[in-house]
């Protein structure tokens, strides 16, 4: 039977995390926090608090990828501690429009930008957005280690570009103020800092996982955090807090005041390719959780198979790159995205609410490090398990319970600025349902 190969260390882990976080945010959303809190004290603390959310995920995350370093991330934690029907959902979820509608807006940013930069026409956007997908797709499929070369260059790329924008604009910094918008203003925040959690679906490509990648969400999300942190200072060193709430391209504007016409180019290759580093990523590793899904029965059977010599979940891999397409030829993905991004939120707390089950059951004895698992058919399986004490969060449960009750706020949020969205994003979740009975209901009647 073909398996994953471990083949990536803890600098891909790492850039991995990384490349997770860092897409064009960081370059065209902070215009949003400044307007929300209106003042730059209140800036920097709120990129500061969602910092401190985000390594408390990362912990909790950490500790999960080492009880549990397989190939499908929080797919595989929510299965173990909630049951497969919210386990199919989550996965159902990133199908139909987290993961695939992201690959598509992703791609037609970079697209976009880099249109622009070349000077082509805009008819080119399209095009270049769908040949970014099939050509990362392509990479992916034939490997995790050329994959993940692509994307330690990629993110090495954009943290250059970020950098370049932090040491255009960096200097002392004003006065900071008090304002009552700091709740409202996490939630792009939040937004903004997601992503890290993403390098737990290929956890069962990681070389020595239990140890690697709670190393990797740690450095990479606390890098990361320094990373926005610098560049919210160089944003209001050089904007100043009313010129960053009304900015549209707030980069822009710092590059352009700086360095003029040539600094406004710059970023714009910096947006290009921080977005084709990103859509790389997200390539590289959704596909694992489909490819898990099918291998419990619950899914596309023939997504279920590895490629026989790149090891990859080629299947998988081809089925969300064309649906990706299609959503970028449809032109549906930003609405879809708005429809059921609360959704990602809510099994992002369960995931790692999964964390207070698995600590619960350590009360009985800790199982060994390989166990023998029943398939959907009665057949079984060895399937390979971490040993849960190789890492382990500090300030439990406190640590878990703030990223939960962050979680929750993110939704509660979206819920409240956009009802009808949540209403018909919940109804496309609930789809989910009758095509995860399907292949049970199918499965019943042949036995």
């Amino acid at each position: 039977m073909t398996t994953y190969a471990r083949r990536l260390g803890l600098f891909s882990a790492t850039m991995a995390v990384m490349g997770g976080i860092i897409g064009s945010g960081v370059f065209l959303g902070p215009e949003v926090v400044a307007a929300r809190v209106g003042s730059a004290g209140l800036t920097v603390t709120a990129w500061v608090v969602g910092g401190v959310i985000a390594l408390a995920g990362a912990l909790c995350f950490g500790e999960l990828g080492a009880r549990r370093p397989r190939a499908g991330g929080g797919y595989v934690y929510l299965r173990e501690a909630f049951g497969p029907l919210p386990a199919f959902l989550y996965g159902w979820a990133l199908l139909l429009v987290i993961a695939t509608g992201a690959t598509a807006a992703v791609a037609v940013t970079f697209a976009s930008y880099t249109v622009a930069l070349l000077g082509l026409s805009l008819r080119a956007t399209l095009p270049l957005a769908i040949g970014a997908i099939v050509l990362l797709s392509a990479v992916n499929y034939v490997g995790v280690k050329p994959a993940a070369v692509t994307q330690n260059v990629f993110t090495i790329l954009k943290l250059a570009a970020v950098a370049a924008l932090i040491v255009a604009g960096l200097a002392p910094v004003g006065t900071w103020g008090v304002a009552v918008a700091l709740g409202a203003a996490l939630v792009p925040v939040l937004f903004a800092y997601g992503g890290w959690q993403q390098t737990n679906f290929i956890a069962e490509e990681i070389i020595e996982p239990e140890r690697s990648l709670p190393r990797a969400l740690l450095a990479g999300v606390a890098g990361v955090v320094v990373v926005y942190l610098l560049a919210n200072l160089a944003y209001l060193r050089v904007l100043g807090v009313a010129g960053l709430a009304h900015s549209s391209a707030p980069a822009a504007g710092v590059m352009a005041r700086v360095l003029g016409p040539p600094g406004q180019r710059l970023i714009s290759a910096g947006i290009s390719v921080s977005t084709f580093g990103f859509l790389n990523l997200v390539i590289l590793v959704t596909p694992r959780v489909f490819q898990a899904m099918a291998a419990d029965g619950v899914f596309l059977p023939w997504l279920a198979r590895l490629h026989p010599v790149y090891r990859t979940p080629a299947g998988a891999i081809a089925f969300m790159g064309a649906w990706s397409i299609v959503l970028a030829l449809s032109g549906t993905y930003a609405q879809l995205l708005d429809y059921v991004v609360f959704g990602d939120w809510i099994f992002f707390g369960l995931t790692v609410a999964s964390l207070f089950i698995y600590r619960r059951r350590d009360l009985t004895p800790v199982p060994p490090l390989h166990n023998v698992e029943r398939g959907p058919g009665g057949e079984a399986h060895v399937v390979e398990r971490g040993n849960g004490r190789a890492f382990r969060v500090p300030a439990y449960p406190w640590t878990p319970l703030l990223f939960v009750v962050a979680a929750a706020y993110v939704v509660a949020s979206s819920i409240v600025a956009n009802p009808k969205n949540a209403l018909i994003g919940t109804g496309l979740l609930a789809l989910g349902v009758p095509v995860y009975l399907v292949p049970r209901r199918r499965g019943s009647t042949q036995t």
